[in-house]
């Protein structure tokens, strides 16, 4: 099938599902939760196959990779969407004017939402979940290394939808090709919004090609500033959890920012690092302080490529600071506008930190492991816009509607 033919048949498909009960919505998605479990062994040998392609080594491996653990986990997340409030047909204002009109401002489906992503087949599950609980069909893009993997999931996730006897086209996967990619670009007419989620290459590609709206979700370099006032043990915990929990996500640390009167603790704050063998690239003064401490073959002095890099692996940068303001000076110029940390029991700092620093999560005395829609409640999430428009931040069930007026008289004419 062509692929216009294909957005075509999810525009259609769009205007089936907007007029789905709730009641409906849900059992699909308990059916899908469901058939996950159920064919875990097929998805684990699809996956197998992707993964037999890629080195190891890379750090998307691990985002590739697909468990037995990691799939009921996907399942159970499936379910915590058929939990969560319907979003459409919400009444966000509602008034009468002096002439009698009546106006309702009503929540409503985007309609046809792309996605374009790379090796993260767990989206696979996660977006088409999220748009059938907002209303919306739903077009994938995902990459030749998750292939398998995906067309395994679409496999699943039409299966759900035929025996509910509903419109396959309600999820759409476009093969992985380049040409895909760019005739998706271009869908005026077919596809309402893309949202890019995968690296900073592919989102700057998106973001400079694409003919429709795009809802970009920006790579995560990520801060933490340990502050002249910080607690080391809180600092040692949320350095390590931030840098080590998972290496391959967007909110993964990515630079220590370490005020200079702290220098002497920065040994017992990167201490749980080795266990994971963390490499560090350090600035020299931090480096100094490090060089007989931390082991030599993980320590190295940084240059000015490791300040403003997203690792996506076990390597982080150190970078000392005299004062607050030039540690808000390091992070503005680096910053990605994802995820900030600063660790300090001064409030004032703390207050400060909050205004002057401009992102979708800023943090005080927490880790930026937290910056994901199901640990914000949300469940799975679309993606973690890093933008200003429309949505920012974790993007859920609310992020994926709009609104439209409705207007109700008694035959008045406007003069």
């Amino acid at each position: 099938m062509e692929i216009k033919q294909s957005l075509e048949l999810a525009v259609i498909a769009s205007r089936k599902i907007a007029i789905l009960d709730v009641k409906t919505i849900n059992k699909i998605l308990l059916d899908l939760a469901l058939e996950a479990e159920k064919n875990i062994d097929l998805l684990v040998s699809a996956n197998a196959k992707d993964l037999a392609l890629m080195e190891k080594s890379n750090p998307k491996y691990d985002r590739l990779l697909l468990t037995e653990a990691r799939i009921k986990s996907i399942a159970n997340e499936i379910r915590q969407v058929a939990t969560l409030t319907y979003p459409v047909g919400k009444i966000v204002e509602s008034k009468i004017l002096e002439n009698k009109l009546k106006l309702t401002k009503i929540t409503v489906p985007l309609g046809v939402v792309g996605i374009i992503y790379e090796a993260r087949p767990n989206v696979t599950f996660d977006c088409f979940s999220l748009c059938l609980k907002s209303g919306n069909a739903v077009v994938l893009k995902g990459g030749s290394d998750a292939n398998y993997s995906n067309i395994a999931i679409v496999e699943i996730i039409h299966k759900v939808l035929k025996l509910n006897q509903l419109d396959a086209n309600i999820c759409t996967l476009l093969p992985p090709h380049r040409q895909a990619t760019e005739e998706l670009l271009g869908a005026v007419g077919f596809v309402d919004v893309l949202i890019p989620r995968g690296s900073q290459s592919l989102i700057d590609h998106v973001r400079n090609n694409a003919k429709v709206p795009v809802i970009e979700t920006g790579a995560g370099i990520v801060h933490v500033y340990f502050d002249a006032f910080g607690d080391v043990e809180k600092g040692k915990n949320i350095i390590n959890n931030s840098k080590t929990r998972r290496v391959s996500v967007c909110n993964a640390l990515d630079c220590l920012v370490v005020h200079a009167d702290r220098l002497n603790d920065l040994a017992a704050l990167v201490e749980p690092l080795q266990s994971s063998k963390v490499e560090i690239y350090a600035d020299e003064a931090s480096y100094s302080v490090l060089k007989n401490i931390y082991p030599s073959d993980l320590l190295e002095l940084a240059t000015n490529e490791a300040f403003g890099t997203e690792f996506l692996d076990y390597k982080m940068a150190i970078k000392t600071v005299p004062n607050f303001d030039s540690a808000v000076d390091h992070i503005v110029r680096y910053s990605s506008k994802h995820s900030e940390c600063i660790v300090t029991e001064n409030e004032a700092n703390k207050q400060k930190f909050f205004q002057l620093i401009d992102a979708a999560a800023v943090y005080a005395n927490v880790s930026t492991a937290f910056t994901d829609g199901a640990q914000f409640g949300m469940g799975a999430e679309i993606g973690i816009s890093t933008q200003k428009l429309h949505a920012r931040g974790p993007m859920a069930l609310p992020e994926l509607t709009s609104y439209k007026w409705l207007i109700e008289g008694d035959g008045q004419v406007r003069k």
